[in-house]
């Protein structure tokens, strides 16, 4: 007696259409067999199975069960196998019709008495069935929302395994899920931060905001209690609005990662990640026998913030430079090569100093200029030629904050910000992968940043002057491009490269000798 039910598991960020075939056989002694590279989740499936097929009020066949999970050769995790497997023991012993199980797709782990419980990466699982042609999922109840994201496709949310055997051999109906994606996107796509919370700092927050405008990474040094971290969480409410595609990659990967709440079915606004500095860098990029989003991909089209820059470990942040570079990371182990996407904003934060108050008018610094220059020599140069906008972060006076008056709203500055955006997207319309000013290289550099003489003049004197380091040539020209996009100007003033002098604070001698 053979079934063969429809299910999917999850490769990178991507699903693929698992078959579960279940055999029963005679035999002198029961015994059960799942083949096809399960993990050690999918094996476990057996107790799990046995218990909620009797409980449920059915007979676990006392036979030979062989189940074997198609294509053998990929391996499967994950106890989203559960559910398939309990009704293909139950098909393959006549307690469930088997007209429906090769256009459904089945999916759920089980508790031991029947319930369902909810799984991970449901969201890319419904999009790949869409796109196989499958006419519908039976899932958890917790999973229908995230899963009735993806238009077209018929989601049944259940709660037990009796359930789904009802609704198979037609002896309960139970309406699709439906969700109207426009308006549920539109109606979350809410932050409960704000900038108008931040008082004064008035010169950091236009450099955050060139920043959301060019796309551009920002290191910001300060003493403590000068408001880094405060800044750096609200900085996702300034960048332009999530748009529907960006959303549903987001979510995908959250979902895959098994960090998308019950009650969330889609993301609408962009994620922010700060993991601490002790992360490890598979933490930080990705791993595992079968390789997981890291924090890096976890931010994608939003913000990584590095607090405490210095303190992370050198390899850690070295890591980080191909995600920057490339906005992918690639995780190869011996079986399997994934690829995760991770185009994300950096935004780091760091003290002046190893006690942290070089900078401070308030505090006295306790560190001599050889203890400052170790601490600073621990951020590698390759890695601060990544970051565009370097921005000191003053202790805020106490005229300032017991200012009553609130500062700018969010609101206003992402719309300046998307109108920058949108400058840019026409600019780069033929260009393959550039899509912000930060993303331009040395074609686009000449093309989009020529000169005049005052601003030439300028840059000159300021590259002498100031001690400039030759990599910040190039950052200065792509600020400065955005800095005229932001007032609305199709050519670079001296009053734009001027702004653009003051956020290279890093590679002035004054910092680094």
């Amino acid at each position: 007696m053979n079934s063969r039910v429809l299910s999917s598991s999850i490769l990178g960020i991507d699903a693929y259409i698992v078959d579960v075939e279940c055999n029963l056989s005679r035999a002198q002694l029961p015994r059960y067999v799942t083949v096809g590279l399960p993990d050690n989740a999918v094996k476990e499936s057996k107790e799990r199975v046995t218990s909620a097929i009797n409980n449920s009020g059915f007979s676990f066949p006392r036979k030979h069960v062989t189940i074997n999970l198609a294509p053998a050769d990929i391996r499967k995790e994950g106890s989203a196998f559960d559910l398939p497997i309990a009704i293909g023991i139950l098909a393959a012993n006549g307690a469930v019709k088997p007209d429906y199980l090769d256009k459904l797709l089945l999916l759920g782990e089980l508790a031991l008495d029947g319930e369902l419980r909810p799984v991970k990466g449901v969201l890319p699982i419904a999009i790949n069935a869409k796109r196989d042609g499958i006419n519908g999922i039976i899932l958890p109840e917790k999973n229908a929302k995230e899963a009735s994201v993806v238009d077209g496709i018929k989601v049944a949310g259940v709660k037990t395994l009796r359930d789904v055997v009802a609704i198979l051999n037609g002896e309960l109906k139970i309406e699709a899920e439906k969700l109207d994606r426009e308006r549920y996107f539109n109606k979350r796509r809410k932050y409960t931060i704000d900038f108008e919370d931040v008082k004064g700092q008035e010169q950091v927050k236009r450099a955050l905001e060139v920043a959301a405008a060019g796309g551009h990474n920002v290191i910001m040094i300060g003493p403590p209690g000068s408001g880094k971290t405060m800044l750096a969480k609200r900085f996702p409410t300034i960048l332009p609005d999530l748009v529907l595609d960006e959303a549903l990659e987001t979510t995908k990967i959250h979902s895959v990662a098994g960090l998308l709440p019950d009650s969330v079915g889609l993301i609408a606004t962009r994620p922010f990640r700060s993991p601490h500095h002790t992360i490890s860098d598979a933490g930080l990029i990705g791993g595992g026998t079968i390789p997981k989003p890291g924090e890096v991909s976890l931010a994608h089209n939003g913000v990584l913030f590095l607090d405490e820059l210095p303190e992370f470990k050198k390899n850690v942040l070295e890591v980080m430079r191909q995600p920057l570079e490339d906005g992918v990371v690639t995780i190869s182990r011996a079986t399997v090569s994934l690829s995760y996407p991770a185009r994300f904003m950096l935004i780091a934060a760091m003290n002046p100093c190893p006690c942290g108050y070089a900078t401070d008018p308030n505090n006295e610094c306790t560190c001599n200029p050889p203890m400052i220059q170790r601490y600073m020599s621990r951020i590698s140069g390759p890695l601060l030629d990544r970051i565009d906008i370097h921005i000191e972060v003053p202790a805020v006076p106490f005229s300032e904050l017991s200012d009553k008056q609130p500062g700018e709203q969010s609101s206003l500055i992402r719309t300046r910000c998307q109108n920058a955006r949108s400058i840019q997207v026409s600019r780069f319309d033929n260009m393959s992968g550039v899509y912000t000013n930060a993303q331009m290289e040395t074609n686009e550099l000449q093309q989009f940043c020529k000169l005049d003489k005052s601003s030439s003049e300028l840059l000159k004197t300021a590259m002498e002057k100031l001690g400039l380091s030759a990599r910040a040539y190039d950052r200065i020209l792509k600020v400065s491009r955005t800095i005229a996009d932001l007032a609305g100007e199709n050519e670079i003033k001296s009053e734009h490269i001027s702004e653009a002098i003051q956020y290279r604070s890093l590679d002035r001698q004054l910092w680094l000798g």
